[in-house]
């Protein structure tokens, strides 16, 4: 057996509030939208992991999605522009990735990051 795709799914009475963020901020295209469930992504090719953690790396709490942007001064710009607030960073990590956390409208962490 093996593993062809890994969806995160967040609980919500409100998916229109995914737009703003998951399509606005993040730029991920709606792949499906059945109005009880839209799904959000992209048709870049992408790693699959998932990560266990007692914490988000120094000392931070530990995020409820991680996602990788190619240019982190963009993401940054943009959350500014949406008025998305910045509960941590951006900050260059030890481990090699410039980070920041913000919170997607449903209350989940998210980390957004660069590999340097």
């Amino acid at each position: 057996m093996q593993v062809r795709r890994i969806v995160s799914n967040i609980d919500s009475a409100d998916i229109e509030k995914a737009d703003a963020f998951y399509g606005q901020f993040l730029g991920l295209d709606v792949l499906m939208d059945l109005g009880w469930i839209k799904t959000f992504g992209s048709n870049e090719t992408m790693t699959v992991q998932i990560s266990v953690a007692s914490q988000g790396g120094s000392d931070t709490a530990v995020p409820d999605l991680s996602i990788e942007v190619d240019d982190l001064s963009v993401a940054f710009q943009r959350a500014r522009e949406l008025g998305i607030p910045v509960e941590y960073g951006p900050v260059t990590e030890p481990w090699g990735v410039r980070r920041f956390y913000v919170r997607d409208p449903f209350g989940k962490l998210v980390n957004i990051l660069q590999h340097q």
